[in-house]
């Protein structure tokens, strides 16, 4: 229940209890002020809305901590989100002193700092989380995150696919055991960390499938191997010609341990990086000194997307979570409406057979 009391000194002191009775009180120096903060609190406990005056006082940096510690996380997820609060230039204020304004200077701070626009993403969806967890826990009204946009990626800049020449005259150049992880990459869709990590036990030599149900990533010591990353274990269709290459990978290079690694040189299993030098020395040799093993990703989606195949189809080929991120990464190479009614009007004038006058 809400008061209002005109005091000695002339002031109106406004009362209020908020959900859990206890009292609140503001002194105004005009009524109509008095009544309009009444107004506005009692609007906020009807709405569910209601936030303590006093909560959200506690630090950032403080409440990020607490509040990573609740999450069940890869620990390579864990190391991005401690890079997100060290770059947070607010990560020193109080919670409910944020707003939206800060995340804008945030978001542009790492940009004026040349980081990649996936990275930026990745960080201001650390900052969102951690926001909306203090809307959750009645810290602050609102998410401050809300409204505030990354900056837009050009295609040109952010995805690099290599031709069918470049990537026939890499894995031709290549020498075992790195000739069959480049051609698993470009011709199966596998990142890097699934492809160290691809037994031979793996394969189905009958069916012609490839599954994917393990990767291997840096952890503090050395590696470690886990699912696929956002659960995208998957069963990949092969061409015969990668399963050539597989044969006579086993047959002159062989395979390492009781697990039938195909890249390692210890029973144990690989580490992620252990073929990097190899992989640098080889882009050089080539002449594609910028091409990344996950360009050879991106040859596989674009050769998938040139033979017609649907979202949903490159969508379980890649591993995605879900079809929005195919359409969001691919999109541009689809063919739009306006290509295939094109194709289609100029397929039908060819089997007419028209003639210029």
């Amino acid at each position: 229940m809400a008061s209002i009391t005109k005091r000695p000194n002339g002031k109106y002191r406004a009362r209020y209890r908020d959900p859990d009775g206890k009292e609140h009180a503001r002194h105004f120096t005009r009524k109509i002020d008095a009544q309009q903060w009444i107004k506005e609190v009692d609007a906020s406990i009807l709405t569910g809305q209601y936030v303590d005056p006093k909560a959200g006082e506690i630090i950032l940096a403080a409440y990020f901590r607490k509040w990573e510690e609740r999450q069940v996380w890869a620990p390579a997820t864990r190391k991005s989100a401690h890079n997100a609060l060290k770059w947070c230039d607010f990560k020193d204020l109080p919670i409910k002193a944020i707003k939206k304004s800060h995340i804008e200077s945030f978001v542009k701070s790492l940009h004026d700092k040349g980081l990649a626009v996936s990275t930026i993403k990745l960080n201001m969806r650390f900052m969102q989380m951690v926001l909306k967890s203090a809307v959750d826990d009645r810290l602050i009204p609102s998410n401050p995150t809300m409204g505030v946009k990354p900056p837009k990626a050009e295609r040109s800049e952010e995805m690099v696919v290599p031709d069918v020449h470049e990537v026939g005259t890499l894995i031709n150049m290549a020498e075992r055991p790195l000739k069959l992880l480049v051609a698993l990459c470009a011709f199966a869709g596998l990142r890097r960390g699934e492809a160290v990590a691809v037994q031979l036990g793996d394969f189905d030599f009958d069916a012609k499938t490839l599954n994917v149900q393990r990767q291997v990533r840096q952890a503090d010591g050395g590696s470690e191997f886990e699912s696929p990353k956002h659960g995208s274990s998957r069963v990949v269709y092969l061409p015969q010609q990668l399963l050539d290459l597989v044969a006579d990978h086993v047959e002159n290079w062989g395979v390492r341990g009781a697990e039938k690694w195909l890249f390692s040189t210890t029973p144990d299993g690989p580490g992620r990086g252990y073929l990097e030098p190899h992989w640098r020395a080889l882009k050089v040799k080539a002449g594609l000194d910028d091409l990344r093993l996950h360009d050879l990703r991106h040859f596989y989606a674009s050769g998938l997307i040139a033979s017609r195949c649907d979202v949903v189809t490159v969508q379980r080929a890649l591993g995605h979570s879900s079809a929005t991120i195919t359409l969001n990464t691919y999109s541009h190479l689809w063919k739009t409406a306006e290509d295939l009614t094109r194709g289609a009007a100029g397929g039908l004038m060819e089997e007419a057979r028209i003639e210029l006058a």
